[in-house]
């Protein structure tokens, strides 16, 4: 599984455009580096992550140590703060988002083919 660490704000500027660029979109997920639950959704995503970054680009995000990043992420796409939470990003917008036990890849099969 490759993603990248989501570590500042500048970061969602290449999102937007690679969620332009590839046809699938970006996803985005925030993690909580001190929550059992967050941790546990984590790992189960990650043993259940099949996409090649070359499809799918995946952005982590540890909203403890990057919070300022996660306020900017709930501003720019206009969604509410969750913690975990899944977001998919096409074309500089949010068009899917999820949060806690909901969160699992096959989830994004149905909105990434689209």
């Amino acid at each position: 599984m490759q993603y990248r660490e989501l570590t500042e704000i500048g970061l969602l500027d290449e999102i937007d455009t690679k969620s332009s660029e590839k046809n699938g979109g970006v996803v985005i997920f925030k993690h909580s580096t001190r929550c059992a639950i967050s941790h546990m959704v984590w790992s189960r995503f990650k043993r259940s992550w099949n996409w090649p970054e070359s499809e799918l680009p995946l952005y982590m995000l540890d909203l403890i140590r990057f919070r300022e990043v996660s306020n900017e992420i709930a501003r720019r796409y206009n969604v509410q703060h969750e913690s975990p939470q899944l977001l998919l990003i096409k074309n500089a917008r949010c068009i899917y988002n999820t949060s806690h036990n909901d969160i699992h890849p096959s989830n994004l099969e149905g909105i990434v083919n689209d």
